[in-house]
C-alpha cells in the first residue's frame, strides 16, 4: 500500500484503538451479546449517504468493542477445564502407544534435547 498523506491512514490499528479500518465478522451468524450494536449498524447501513460520510463510524466502533468482548468471553468459557482436558488427552495418547511417560517427560530425561536446550539458553543471555 503506498504512503498516504493523511497521518489517520498511516497509523496501525493497534495505535489507534479509536479508529478501526478492519472489518468485522459476519453479521448473519447469531451474535447474542451485540444485537443492538448490529441492528444500529444495519439501519445506519440502510441511509446509504450516512456510510459514505462516515456517519456510521461510532457505531461501527462500539460493535467492533462488543464484537471483542464476545469473542473472549466464549474463549474464556471454551478455555475454563483447559488444563484438565490437556492432562486427559495425555493419558489417550500414553494409552494408545502403550508409554507411561508425556512426550515433554521424555524430552526432560533426554541428554540430547538438554544440552541443545541449555546453548539456545547462553545464547540468548548473551544478547
Amino acid at each position: 500500500m503506498p504512503f498516504s498523506t493523511n497521518p489517520l491512514l498511516n497509523r496501525r490499528s493497534s495505535e489507534c484503538s479509536s479508529l478501526s479500518f478492519e472489518m468485522h465478522p459476519p453479521l448473519d451468524r447469531p451474535h447474542p451479546d451485540c444485537e443492538e450494536q448490529i441492528s444500529d449498524l444495519k439501519i445506519c447501513h440502510a441511509e446509504s449517504w450516512k456510510k459514505y460520510l462516515g456517519r456510521c463510524n461510532n457505531i461501527k466502533v462500539r460493535l467492533d468493542n462488543c464484537l471483542k468482548a464476545e469473542k473472549k468471553r466464549l474463549l474464556d468459557e471454551m478455555n475454563v477445564n483447559l488444563v484438565e482436558q490437556k492432562l486427559k488427552e495425555q493419558d489417550v495418547i500414553k494409552e494408545a502407544f502403550g508409554k507411561s511417560e508425556t512426550f515433554e517427560e521424555y524430552l526432560a530425561r533426554d541428554r540430547d534435547y538438554q544440552a541443545e536446550l541449555s546453548k539456545k539458553r547462553g545464547r540468548e543471555q548473551k544478547l
